[in-house]
């Protein structure tokens, strides 16, 4: 019998659109949800002074700390107005 997979709920606080919430199970999260987001900020990490992004984090927290290192990289000035928190 397969372990039931843990549900994750993630919230999104942007500044221009407010509270947003995600939930998932980690593979859905990473693998669906925050895929094109994590694909960006890795584009944009040679740039100096971003971060080096993991697109296929292995925990939540992991994941986590990928997202807003992602959307902070794509961001024109390191600052998106955005930021991703366990709920």
């Amino acid at each position: 019998m397969a372990a039931k997979e843990k549900i994750h709920k993630i919230k999104c606080n942007d500044d221009r659109r407010g509270i947003k919430e995600i939930e998932g199970t980690l593979e859905y999260l990473v693998k669906e949800y925050f895929r094109y987001t994590l694909e960006v900020g890795a584009s944009w990490q040679h740039e100096k002074g971003n971060k080096k992004i993991n697109c296929n984090p292995k925990s939540i927290n992991a994941l986590i700390t990928n997202l807003n290192n992602a959307v902070n990289n794509a961001a024109i000035n390191g600052y998106a107005g955005k930021y991703y928190y366990l709920d």
